[in-house]
């Protein structure tokens, strides 16, 4: 994992002090504490009139390959549930609305130290299953045929949504 050296806002170098209660980077040159906070993502559960899921094999790391749901990070710009929306759009060509909340978990990354994922039940506007450049395939899954699934995160939103929870790595 590559760690912060410099300050965002002057370019001095960090250094790691006790701040708070707790190891934190801070500016040398500023005193700016850096918090790192966990970045936020969203995942979508999309059911068609079968009861069945909507996966994604995901065209990018980590997990090149594998099976998700569809989501992805939020933009500093939209609120987390237009993220979800706009993501879901983004990777499978489906317009969507969404119902409920699943729930938030929050899942160790090697990439990001902390990712807070936030689930939802949402459902399609539209069918028109395109795939884009983050998927490779897409495919309706019944629950009784799952792949395995990446990210935890992911496969608790599974078995919240349909009682069922898939294997997976990550």
């Amino acid at each position: 994992m590559r760690e912060k050296i410099f300050c965002a806002y002057c370019g001095g170098k960090l250094i790691s002090k006790m701040r708070e209660d707790r190891k934190r980077l801070v500016c040398s040159s500023c005193g700016q504490i850096v918090y790192e906070n966990p970045i936020p993502a969203t995942a979508a559960v999309v059911l068609d009139d079968k009861n069945r899921i909507l996966l994604v094999k995901r065209g990018v790391e980590p997990c090149r390959g594998g099976w998700s749901l569809p989501g992805g990070f939020a933009e500093i710009d939209e609120t987390i549930e237009e993220a979800a929306l706009r993501e879901l759009a983004e990777e499978t060509g489906i317009k969507g609305k969404i119902v409920r909340l699943i729930g938030v978990y929050s899942q160790p990354s090697p990439q990001y130290k902390n990712v807070l994922l936030v689930g939802y039940l949402v459902k399609a506007l539209s069918s028109n299953l395109s795939p884009s450049d983050d998927a490779v395939e897409l495919r309706f899954f019944d629950k009784d045929s799952l792949p395995d699934v990446c990210f935890e995160g992911h496969r608790r939103f599974i078995e919240a949504s349909l009682g069922v929870k898939p294997r997976g790595k990550y």
